[in-house]
Protein backbone atom coordinates (compact mmCIF):
# COMPACT_ATOMS: atom_id res chain seq x y z
CA UNK A 1 0.00 0.00 0.00
CA UNK A 2 1.49 3.88 -1.08
CA UNK A 3 1.67 6.33 1.31
CA UNK A 4 -1.30 8.03 1.61
CA UNK A 5 0.00 11.39 1.80
CA UNK A 6 1.98 10.97 -1.34
CA UNK A 7 -1.03 11.20 -3.28
CA UNK A 8 -2.26 14.57 -1.45
CA UNK A 9 0.72 16.60 -2.99
CA UNK A 10 -0.08 18.33 -5.79
CA UNK A 11 2.08 18.62 -9.09
CA UNK A 12 3.04 21.99 -10.37
CA UNK A 13 4.72 23.73 -13.28
CA UNK A 14 6.15 21.64 -16.26
CA UNK A 15 5.17 18.31 -14.60
CA UNK A 16 1.53 19.36 -13.99
CA UNK A 17 1.15 20.31 -17.59
CA UNK A 18 2.38 17.37 -18.95
CA UNK A 19 0.64 15.37 -16.74
CA UNK A 20 -2.80 16.93 -17.22
CA UNK A 21 -2.25 16.76 -21.22
CA UNK A 22 -1.43 12.51 -20.89
CA UNK A 23 -4.28 12.33 -18.60
CA UNK A 24 -6.83 14.24 -20.78
CA UNK A 25 -5.38 12.20 -23.95
CA UNK A 26 -6.63 8.91 -22.22
CA UNK A 27 -10.47 10.60 -21.66
CA UNK A 28 -10.04 12.11 -25.42
CA UNK A 29 -9.69 8.67 -26.70
CA UNK A 30 -12.37 7.35 -24.76
CA UNK A 31 -14.80 9.51 -25.41
CA UNK A 32 -13.69 9.73 -29.70
CA UNK A 33 -14.57 5.97 -30.15
CA UNK A 34 -18.14 6.23 -29.02
CA UNK A 35 -18.77 8.99 -32.03
CA UNK A 36 -15.44 7.97 -34.63
CA UNK A 37 -17.43 4.92 -36.35
CA UNK A 38 -20.75 6.48 -36.85
CA UNK A 39 -19.48 8.35 -39.93
CA UNK A 40 -17.94 5.18 -41.33
CA UNK A 41 -20.17 2.52 -40.75
CA UNK A 42 -21.31 2.84 -44.39
CA UNK A 43 -17.61 2.49 -45.40
CA UNK A 44 -16.93 -0.45 -43.07
CA UNK A 45 -20.16 -2.22 -44.03
CA UNK A 46 -19.06 -1.97 -47.69
CA UNK A 47 -15.46 -3.00 -47.07
CA UNK A 48 -17.03 -6.02 -45.01
CA UNK A 49 -19.65 -7.03 -47.54
CA UNK A 50 -22.06 -5.98 -44.72
CA UNK A 51 -25.28 -4.31 -44.72
CA UNK A 52 -25.13 -0.75 -42.73
CA UNK A 53 -27.37 -1.77 -40.44
CA UNK A 54 -25.43 -4.91 -39.67
CA UNK A 55 -22.49 -2.46 -39.36
CA UNK A 56 -24.27 -0.50 -36.88
CA UNK A 57 -23.34 -3.85 -34.33
CA UNK A 58 -19.81 -1.77 -34.75
CA UNK A 59 -21.33 1.30 -32.51
CA UNK A 60 -23.46 -1.07 -30.44
CA UNK A 61 -20.95 -3.70 -29.24
CA UNK A 62 -18.58 -1.17 -28.01
CA UNK A 63 -21.61 1.05 -26.54
CA UNK A 64 -22.64 -1.87 -24.37
CA UNK A 65 -19.43 -3.18 -23.54
CA UNK A 66 -18.35 -0.26 -21.71
CA UNK A 67 -22.13 0.35 -20.24
CA UNK A 68 -21.90 -3.15 -18.26
CA UNK A 69 -17.93 -2.40 -17.19
CA UNK A 70 -18.68 0.46 -15.67
CA UNK A 71 -20.20 -0.82 -12.22
CA UNK A 72 -16.75 -2.83 -11.95
CA UNK A 73 -14.77 0.32 -12.01
CA UNK A 74 -15.37 1.15 -8.26
CA UNK A 75 -14.38 -2.25 -7.05
CA UNK A 76 -11.03 -1.93 -9.39
CA UNK A 77 -9.73 1.46 -8.29
CA UNK A 78 -10.04 0.13 -4.42
CA UNK A 79 -8.74 -3.55 -5.08
CA UNK A 80 -5.66 -2.63 -7.45
CA UNK A 81 -5.57 1.56 -6.79
CA UNK A 82 -6.48 4.42 -9.44
CA UNK A 83 -3.22 4.57 -11.02
CA UNK A 84 -2.89 1.25 -11.85
CA UNK A 85 -6.46 0.37 -13.01
CA UNK A 86 -5.92 3.62 -14.79
CA UNK A 87 -3.13 2.53 -16.78
CA UNK A 88 -4.03 -0.89 -17.22
CA UNK A 89 -7.18 0.27 -18.65
CA UNK A 90 -5.20 2.45 -21.08
CA UNK A 91 -3.02 -0.11 -22.46
CA UNK A 92 -5.82 -2.72 -23.05
CA UNK A 93 -7.60 -0.05 -24.85
CA UNK A 94 -4.53 0.27 -27.29
CA UNK A 95 -4.25 -3.20 -27.81
CA UNK A 96 -8.03 -3.62 -28.36
CA UNK A 97 -7.95 -0.72 -31.18
CA UNK A 98 -4.99 -2.05 -32.76
CA UNK A 99 -6.86 -5.78 -32.78
CA UNK A 100 -10.18 -3.79 -34.09
CA UNK A 101 -8.24 -2.57 -37.01
CA UNK A 102 -6.43 -6.13 -37.79
CA UNK A 103 -10.37 -6.74 -37.98
CA UNK A 104 -10.82 -9.34 -41.04
CA UNK A 105 -14.57 -9.65 -40.93
CA UNK A 106 -17.52 -8.44 -39.18
CA UNK A 107 -17.65 -10.76 -36.35
CA UNK A 108 -14.04 -10.48 -35.61
CA UNK A 109 -14.61 -6.77 -35.71
CA UNK A 110 -17.67 -6.72 -33.07
CA UNK A 111 -15.38 -9.23 -30.81
CA UNK A 112 -12.73 -6.62 -30.44
CA UNK A 113 -14.70 -3.81 -29.93
CA UNK A 114 -16.45 -5.77 -27.34
CA UNK A 115 -13.26 -6.27 -25.67
CA UNK A 116 -12.32 -2.39 -26.05
CA UNK A 117 -15.37 -1.02 -24.36
CA UNK A 118 -14.93 -3.81 -21.84
CA UNK A 119 -11.72 -2.29 -20.71
CA UNK A 120 -11.99 1.04 -21.51
CA UNK A 121 -14.93 1.14 -18.06
CA UNK A 122 -11.82 2.66 -15.72
CA UNK A 123 -10.49 5.32 -17.83
CA UNK A 124 -13.09 8.46 -17.64
CA UNK A 125 -13.39 7.84 -13.77
CA UNK A 126 -9.73 7.05 -13.57
CA UNK A 127 -8.83 10.53 -14.94
CA UNK A 128 -11.27 12.19 -13.12
CA UNK A 129 -10.30 11.21 -9.86
CA UNK A 130 -6.27 11.37 -10.76
CA UNK A 131 -6.75 15.13 -12.64
CA UNK A 132 -8.40 16.17 -9.57
CA UNK A 133 -5.47 14.68 -7.41
CA UNK A 134 -2.82 16.74 -8.88
CA UNK A 135 -3.71 19.89 -8.83
CA UNK A 136 -4.08 21.89 -5.62
CA UNK A 137 -7.38 22.53 -3.93
CA UNK A 138 -7.89 25.70 -4.91
CA UNK A 139 -7.24 24.96 -8.29
CA UNK A 140 -9.60 21.84 -8.93
CA UNK A 141 -12.10 23.64 -10.68
CA UNK A 142 -9.63 24.78 -13.47
CA UNK A 143 -8.71 20.89 -13.04
CA UNK A 144 -12.48 19.89 -13.70
CA UNK A 145 -12.88 22.53 -16.74
CA UNK A 146 -9.91 20.68 -18.09
CA UNK A 147 -11.40 17.47 -18.03
CA UNK A 148 -14.93 18.60 -19.52
CA UNK A 149 -13.51 20.41 -22.28
CA UNK A 150 -11.95 16.94 -23.42
CA UNK A 151 -15.11 14.93 -23.21
CA UNK A 152 -16.74 17.61 -25.45
CA UNK A 153 -14.29 18.06 -28.04
CA UNK A 154 -14.05 14.36 -28.18
CA UNK A 155 -17.37 14.26 -29.69
CA UNK A 156 -16.67 17.17 -32.26
CA UNK A 157 -13.32 15.81 -33.79
CA UNK A 158 -14.99 12.05 -34.01
CA UNK A 159 -17.38 12.30 -36.64
CA UNK A 160 -14.74 14.84 -38.56
CA UNK A 161 -11.74 12.51 -38.17
CA UNK A 162 -13.71 9.33 -38.58
CA UNK A 163 -15.00 10.72 -42.12
CA UNK A 164 -11.72 12.28 -43.32
CA UNK A 165 -9.62 9.06 -42.35
CA UNK A 166 -12.46 6.74 -43.92
CA UNK A 167 -12.50 8.88 -47.67
CA UNK A 168 -8.49 9.30 -47.37
CA UNK A 169 -7.03 6.20 -46.38
CA UNK A 170 -8.60 3.00 -44.83
CA UNK A 171 -11.36 2.25 -42.41
CA UNK A 172 -8.65 0.12 -40.14
CA UNK A 173 -7.01 3.83 -39.52
CA UNK A 174 -9.56 5.44 -37.07
CA UNK A 175 -8.52 2.80 -34.70
CA UNK A 176 -4.51 2.52 -35.35
CA UNK A 177 -4.72 6.30 -34.67
CA UNK A 178 -5.39 5.40 -30.64
CA UNK A 179 -1.84 3.04 -30.72
CA UNK A 180 0.47 6.07 -30.33
CA UNK A 181 -1.66 8.05 -28.10
CA UNK A 182 -2.40 5.38 -25.65
CA UNK A 183 1.23 4.18 -25.73
CA UNK A 184 2.46 7.88 -24.76
CA UNK A 185 -0.55 8.01 -22.12
CA UNK A 186 -0.55 4.92 -20.39
CA UNK A 187 3.83 5.35 -20.17
CA UNK A 188 3.89 8.59 -18.93
CA UNK A 189 0.71 8.36 -16.55
CA UNK A 190 2.78 5.68 -15.06
CA UNK A 191 6.20 7.41 -14.79
CA UNK A 192 4.50 10.68 -13.23
CA UNK A 193 2.42 9.07 -10.87
CA UNK A 194 3.20 5.08 -9.58
CA UNK A 195 4.80 6.96 -6.81
CA UNK A 196 1.22 8.29 -5.98
CA UNK A 197 -1.00 5.19 -6.39
CA UNK A 198 -4.31 5.42 -3.88
CA UNK A 199 -4.30 3.04 -0.78
CA UNK A 200 -5.94 -0.56 -1.82
CA UNK A 201 -7.60 -2.61 0.28
CA UNK A 202 -9.62 -6.47 -0.50
CA UNK A 203 -13.00 -5.98 -0.94
CA UNK A 204 -15.79 -8.83 -2.41
CA UNK A 205 -16.66 -8.45 -5.39
CA UNK A 206 -20.12 -9.34 -6.70
CA UNK A 207 -19.86 -11.97 -9.35
CA UNK A 208 -22.82 -13.54 -9.40
CA UNK A 209 -24.87 -9.13 -9.73
CA UNK A 210 -22.14 -9.12 -12.92
CA UNK A 211 -22.81 -12.26 -14.33
CA UNK A 212 -26.32 -11.54 -14.56
CA UNK A 213 -25.96 -8.25 -15.51
CA UNK A 214 -23.58 -9.55 -18.43
CA UNK A 215 -26.51 -12.18 -19.23
CA UNK A 216 -29.49 -9.68 -19.89
CA UNK A 217 -27.89 -6.56 -21.00
CA UNK A 218 -26.19 -8.83 -23.90
CA UNK A 219 -29.21 -11.13 -24.77
CA UNK A 220 -31.41 -7.77 -24.85
CA UNK A 221 -28.62 -6.16 -27.30
CA UNK A 222 -28.40 -9.17 -29.69
CA UNK A 223 -32.31 -9.25 -29.77
CA UNK A 224 -32.46 -5.69 -30.52
CA UNK A 225 -29.54 -6.25 -33.15
CA UNK A 226 -30.82 -8.78 -34.85
CA UNK A 227 -34.23 -8.88 -34.41
CA UNK A 228 -35.28 -7.26 -37.96
CA UNK A 229 -32.98 -9.36 -39.95
CA UNK A 230 -34.69 -12.76 -38.51
CA UNK A 231 -38.70 -10.96 -38.59
CA UNK A 232 -38.38 -10.63 -34.97
CA UNK A 233 -40.77 -12.61 -32.80
CA UNK A 234 -41.19 -14.56 -35.84
CA UNK A 235 -38.09 -16.29 -35.21
CA UNK A 236 -37.79 -18.86 -32.58
CA UNK A 237 -33.90 -17.97 -31.59
CA UNK A 238 -35.32 -13.74 -31.30
CA UNK A 239 -38.55 -15.38 -28.50
CA UNK A 240 -35.20 -17.37 -26.90
CA UNK A 241 -33.36 -13.91 -26.49
CA UNK A 242 -35.97 -12.32 -25.16
CA UNK A 243 -36.73 -15.22 -22.47
CA UNK A 244 -33.29 -15.19 -21.78
CA UNK A 245 -32.97 -11.21 -21.11
CA UNK A 246 -36.23 -11.16 -19.24
CA UNK A 247 -35.62 -13.80 -17.07
CA UNK A 248 -31.95 -13.05 -16.04
CA UNK A 249 -33.33 -9.22 -15.54
CA UNK A 250 -35.50 -10.19 -12.98
CA UNK A 251 -32.61 -13.12 -11.12
CA UNK A 252 -30.17 -9.97 -11.40
CA UNK A 253 -32.73 -7.65 -9.54
CA UNK A 254 -33.82 -9.82 -7.17
CA UNK A 255 -29.79 -10.59 -6.67
CA UNK A 256 -29.09 -7.02 -6.17
CA UNK A 257 -31.49 -6.11 -3.77
CA UNK A 258 -30.54 -8.94 -1.44
CA UNK A 259 -26.68 -8.94 -2.25
CA UNK A 260 -24.73 -7.42 0.93
CA UNK A 261 -21.90 -5.60 -1.24
CA UNK A 262 -24.32 -5.31 -4.94
CA UNK A 263 -22.30 -4.76 -8.23
CA UNK A 264 -24.94 -1.94 -8.78
CA UNK A 265 -26.94 -0.26 -5.51
CA UNK A 266 -30.06 -0.75 -6.88
CA UNK A 267 -31.70 0.92 -3.66
CA UNK A 268 -30.27 4.28 -5.00
CA UNK A 269 -33.45 4.02 -6.86
CA UNK A 270 -36.16 4.71 -3.88
CA UNK A 271 -34.63 8.53 -4.09
CA UNK A 272 -37.28 10.13 -6.33
CA UNK A 273 -34.16 12.46 -7.55
CA UNK A 274 -32.35 9.79 -9.07
CA UNK A 275 -34.80 7.24 -10.25
CA UNK A 276 -36.54 10.40 -12.27
CA UNK A 277 -33.41 12.01 -13.16
CA UNK A 278 -31.85 8.75 -14.07
CA UNK A 279 -35.06 7.98 -16.38
CA UNK A 280 -34.97 11.03 -18.33
CA UNK A 281 -31.49 10.98 -18.68
CA UNK A 282 -31.64 7.51 -20.16
CA UNK A 283 -34.83 8.79 -22.31
CA UNK A 284 -33.01 12.09 -23.52
CA UNK A 285 -29.50 10.24 -23.87
CA UNK A 286 -31.46 7.41 -25.86
CA UNK A 287 -32.76 9.84 -28.10
CA UNK A 288 -30.05 12.02 -28.93
CA UNK A 289 -27.35 9.24 -29.45
CA UNK A 290 -29.77 7.59 -31.65
CA UNK A 291 -30.66 10.45 -34.01
CA UNK A 292 -26.54 10.67 -33.79
CA UNK A 293 -26.21 7.27 -35.77
CA UNK A 294 -29.22 8.02 -38.00
CA UNK A 295 -28.69 11.14 -39.55
CA UNK A 296 -24.95 10.38 -41.01
CA UNK A 297 -26.08 6.94 -42.08
CA UNK A 298 -29.24 8.82 -43.98
CA UNK A 299 -26.71 11.29 -45.42
CA UNK A 300 -24.44 9.10 -46.84
CA UNK A 301 -26.68 5.51 -47.81
CA UNK A 302 -29.51 8.04 -49.25
CA UNK A 303 -28.17 11.60 -50.18
CA UNK A 304 -24.81 10.96 -51.51
CA UNK A 305 -22.13 12.40 -48.83
CA UNK A 306 -18.70 11.24 -48.16
CA UNK A 307 -18.11 10.66 -44.79
CA UNK A 308 -15.91 13.48 -44.17
CA UNK A 309 -19.00 15.55 -45.40
CA UNK A 310 -21.32 13.83 -42.98
CA UNK A 311 -18.99 14.50 -40.05
CA UNK A 312 -18.82 18.14 -40.57
CA UNK A 313 -22.39 18.20 -40.93
CA UNK A 314 -22.41 16.77 -36.94
CA UNK A 315 -19.11 18.84 -36.00
CA UNK A 316 -21.08 22.44 -35.46
CA UNK A 317 -23.53 21.02 -32.57
CA UNK A 318 -19.94 20.04 -30.78
CA UNK A 319 -18.80 23.11 -31.72
CA UNK A 320 -21.58 24.98 -30.37
CA UNK A 321 -21.73 22.87 -26.73
CA UNK A 322 -18.26 23.62 -26.13
CA UNK A 323 -18.37 27.59 -26.69
CA UNK A 324 -21.58 27.42 -24.20
CA UNK A 325 -20.70 25.25 -21.54
CA UNK A 326 -18.62 27.79 -19.32
CA UNK A 327 -21.59 29.99 -19.48
CA UNK A 328 -24.38 27.35 -18.57
CA UNK A 329 -22.11 25.96 -15.99
CA UNK A 330 -21.98 29.50 -14.38
CA UNK A 331 -25.40 29.98 -14.94
CA UNK A 332 -26.83 26.94 -13.48
CA UNK A 333 -24.58 28.05 -10.13
CA UNK A 334 -26.99 30.79 -9.74
CA UNK A 335 -30.34 29.32 -10.88
CA UNK A 336 -32.46 25.93 -9.99
CA UNK A 337 -30.96 23.61 -12.07
CA UNK A 338 -34.44 22.08 -12.80
CA UNK A 339 -34.36 25.64 -15.58
CA UNK A 340 -32.05 24.70 -17.18
CA UNK A 341 -32.75 20.90 -17.72
CA UNK A 342 -36.54 21.93 -19.47
CA UNK A 343 -35.01 24.25 -21.29
CA UNK A 344 -32.45 21.86 -22.55
CA UNK A 345 -35.06 19.22 -23.16
CA UNK A 346 -37.39 22.20 -25.19
CA UNK A 347 -33.99 22.77 -27.09
CA UNK A 348 -33.28 19.34 -28.37
CA UNK A 349 -37.15 19.34 -28.77
CA UNK A 350 -36.86 22.03 -31.21
CA UNK A 351 -33.24 20.67 -32.96
CA UNK A 352 -35.26 17.26 -33.78
CA UNK A 353 -38.59 19.38 -35.30
CA UNK A 354 -35.96 21.65 -37.29
CA UNK A 355 -34.71 18.61 -38.61
CA UNK A 356 -38.01 17.25 -39.47
CA UNK A 357 -38.37 19.86 -42.01
CA UNK A 358 -35.69 19.38 -43.96
CA UNK A 359 -36.38 19.49 -47.83
CA UNK A 360 -35.43 16.52 -50.55
CA UNK A 361 -32.76 18.53 -51.76
CA UNK A 362 -31.29 20.17 -48.28
CA UNK A 363 -27.74 22.11 -48.56
CA UNK A 364 -25.18 21.60 -46.30
CA UNK A 365 -26.32 25.13 -44.55
CA UNK A 366 -29.61 24.23 -43.88
CA UNK A 367 -28.28 20.61 -42.55
CA UNK A 368 -26.03 22.51 -40.28
CA UNK A 369 -28.65 25.20 -38.42
CA UNK A 370 -30.11 22.38 -36.52
CA UNK A 371 -27.07 20.84 -35.43
CA UNK A 372 -26.18 24.65 -34.08
CA UNK A 373 -29.51 24.72 -32.02
CA UNK A 374 -28.97 21.10 -30.50
CA UNK A 375 -25.09 22.38 -29.45
CA UNK A 376 -27.10 24.79 -27.53
CA UNK A 377 -28.97 22.27 -25.58
CA UNK A 378 -26.24 20.23 -25.24
CA UNK A 379 -24.15 22.60 -23.20
CA UNK A 380 -26.93 22.45 -20.26
CA UNK A 381 -28.25 19.03 -20.77
CA UNK A 382 -25.86 16.52 -18.63
CA UNK A 383 -24.84 19.08 -16.62
CA UNK A 384 -28.59 19.82 -15.34
CA UNK A 385 -29.28 16.60 -15.27
CA UNK A 386 -26.64 14.76 -13.29
CA UNK A 387 -27.43 17.39 -10.58
CA UNK A 388 -30.49 16.46 -10.63
CA UNK A 389 -30.05 12.60 -10.09
CA UNK A 390 -26.93 13.03 -7.89
CA UNK A 391 -28.91 15.12 -5.47
CA UNK A 392 -30.04 14.40 -2.13
CA UNK A 393 -27.46 11.31 -2.31
CA UNK A 394 -24.93 11.31 0.53
CA UNK A 395 -21.41 11.39 -0.26
CA UNK A 396 -20.36 7.47 1.29
CA UNK A 397 -22.96 6.75 -1.80
CA UNK A 398 -22.38 9.55 -4.60
CA UNK A 399 -19.76 6.90 -6.65
CA UNK A 400 -21.75 4.36 -6.81
CA UNK A 401 -24.34 6.76 -7.81
CA UNK A 402 -22.58 8.23 -9.99
CA UNK A 403 -21.24 4.68 -11.77
CA UNK A 404 -24.77 3.49 -11.85
CA UNK A 405 -26.07 6.79 -13.64
CA UNK A 406 -23.58 6.55 -16.48
CA UNK A 407 -23.94 2.85 -16.56
CA UNK A 408 -28.08 3.41 -17.40
CA UNK A 409 -27.37 6.39 -19.54
CA UNK A 410 -24.41 4.99 -21.42
CA UNK A 411 -26.72 1.40 -22.19
CA UNK A 412 -29.44 3.56 -22.80
CA UNK A 413 -27.72 4.61 -26.23
CA UNK A 414 -26.63 1.19 -27.17
CA UNK A 415 -30.18 0.19 -27.28
CA UNK A 416 -31.60 3.58 -28.21
CA UNK A 417 -29.09 2.94 -31.88
CA UNK A 418 -30.54 -0.42 -32.33
CA UNK A 419 -34.31 0.69 -31.67
CA UNK A 420 -33.26 4.20 -33.52
CA UNK A 421 -31.93 2.00 -37.14
CA UNK A 422 -35.07 -0.80 -36.91
CA UNK A 423 -37.63 1.92 -36.63
CA UNK A 424 -35.61 3.72 -39.66
CA UNK A 425 -35.97 0.75 -41.79
CA UNK A 426 -39.43 -0.16 -40.64
CA UNK A 427 -40.61 3.04 -41.81
CA UNK A 428 -39.00 2.91 -45.13
CA UNK A 429 -40.60 -0.47 -46.07
CA UNK A 430 -44.45 1.26 -44.55
CA UNK A 431 -43.45 4.11 -46.67
CA UNK A 432 -42.97 1.83 -49.36
CA UNK A 433 -46.11 0.16 -49.35
CA UNK A 434 -47.92 3.22 -48.88
CA UNK A 435 -46.25 4.52 -51.94
CA UNK A 436 -46.87 1.79 -53.98
CA UNK A 437 -50.81 1.44 -52.89
CA UNK A 438 -51.03 5.40 -54.16
CA UNK A 439 -49.85 4.73 -57.80
CA UNK A 440 -52.51 3.99 -60.28
CA UNK A 441 -52.80 -0.05 -60.66
CA UNK A 442 -52.63 -0.29 -63.99
CA UNK A 443 -49.15 0.86 -64.16
CA UNK A 444 -49.15 3.79 -66.32
CA UNK A 445 -46.94 6.29 -64.29
CA UNK A 446 -44.04 3.73 -64.23
CA UNK A 447 -44.58 3.57 -68.01
CA UNK A 448 -44.81 7.05 -68.85
CA UNK A 449 -41.79 7.86 -66.34
CA UNK A 450 -39.85 5.29 -68.27
CA UNK A 451 -41.27 6.31 -71.48
CA UNK A 452 -39.45 9.85 -70.20
CA UNK A 453 -36.09 8.68 -69.18
CA UNK A 454 -35.45 6.69 -72.45
CA UNK A 455 -36.47 9.65 -74.48
CA UNK A 456 -33.75 11.20 -72.32
CA UNK A 457 -31.56 8.82 -73.52
CA UNK A 458 -31.40 6.31 -71.13
CA UNK A 459 -31.71 2.48 -71.67
CA UNK A 460 -34.41 0.79 -69.98
CA UNK A 461 -32.59 -1.33 -67.55
CA UNK A 462 -30.66 2.43 -66.47
CA UNK A 463 -34.05 3.89 -66.63
CA UNK A 464 -35.99 1.34 -64.47
CA UNK A 465 -32.90 1.60 -61.77
CA UNK A 466 -33.21 5.15 -61.67
CA UNK A 467 -37.00 5.15 -60.85
CA UNK A 468 -36.00 2.51 -58.11
CA UNK A 469 -33.14 4.35 -56.39
CA UNK A 470 -35.85 7.52 -56.15
CA UNK A 471 -38.58 5.59 -54.89
CA UNK A 472 -36.26 4.08 -52.32
CA UNK A 473 -34.85 7.08 -51.16
CA UNK A 474 -38.03 9.46 -50.69
CA UNK A 475 -39.17 6.02 -48.23
CA UNK A 476 -35.90 6.79 -46.45
CA UNK A 477 -36.26 10.13 -46.66
CA UNK A 478 -39.82 10.41 -44.85
CA UNK A 479 -39.06 7.76 -43.13
CA UNK A 480 -35.87 9.84 -41.19
CA UNK A 481 -38.17 12.89 -41.28
CA UNK A 482 -41.25 11.02 -38.99
CA UNK A 483 -37.97 9.72 -36.87
CA UNK A 484 -37.34 13.70 -36.23
CA UNK A 485 -40.82 14.62 -35.63
CA UNK A 486 -41.29 11.48 -33.33
CA UNK A 487 -37.92 12.59 -31.43
CA UNK A 488 -39.11 16.12 -31.09
CA UNK A 489 -41.96 15.46 -29.01
CA UNK A 490 -40.45 13.26 -27.39
CA UNK A 491 -37.65 15.29 -25.64
CA UNK A 492 -40.35 18.29 -25.06
CA UNK A 493 -42.99 16.10 -23.65
CA UNK A 494 -40.19 15.07 -21.60
CA UNK A 495 -39.26 18.52 -19.99
CA UNK A 496 -43.10 18.81 -17.30
CA UNK A 497 -41.27 15.70 -15.60
CA UNK A 498 -37.99 17.23 -15.07
CA UNK A 499 -40.57 19.94 -12.21
CA UNK A 500 -41.64 16.40 -10.53
CA UNK A 501 -38.18 16.06 -8.59
CA UNK A 502 -36.88 18.59 -5.72
CA UNK A 503 -35.30 21.64 -6.52
CA UNK A 504 -31.30 21.47 -6.92
CA UNK A 505 -28.49 23.74 -7.58
CA UNK A 506 -25.52 22.90 -9.60
CA UNK A 507 -22.10 23.06 -7.55
CA UNK A 508 -19.62 23.58 -11.15
CA UNK A 509 -18.65 20.20 -11.09
CA UNK A 510 -17.46 19.04 -14.83
CA UNK A 511 -19.19 15.60 -16.25
CA UNK A 512 -18.49 13.51 -18.96
CA UNK A 513 -21.03 13.98 -22.23
CA UNK A 514 -19.19 10.97 -24.09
Amino acid sequence: MSDPSAEMRPMAGAALAATSIALALGTFMQVLDTSIANVSIPTIAGDLGVSADQGTWVITSFAVANGISVPLTGWLMGRYGVVRTFVTSVVLFTIASFLCGMAWNLPSLILFRVLQGAVSGPMIPGSQALMISIFPAARRGSALAIWSMTTLVAPIAGPVLGGWISDNYQWPWIFFINVPVGLFCALYCWRAMKSRETPTRRVPVDKGGFALLVVWVGALQIMLDTGKDADWFNSPVIVVEAIVAAVSFVAWVIWELTETHPIVNLGLFRSRNFALGAAITCIGYGVFFGNNVLLPLWLQTQLGYIATWAGLVAAPSGVMAVLLTPFAARLMQRIDVRWAASAALVTFGLSFWLRSLYPPDASFGVLVVPLLVQGVAMSAFFTSLLTITLNGIDGARLPMAAGLSNFTRITAGSFATSIATTAWDRGAALNQNRMADLAPSDGRAWTSALGHLRHLGLDTAHAAGLLTGQFVSQSYLVSTLDFFRLSAWLMILMAPAVWLTAKARSAGGAVAAD
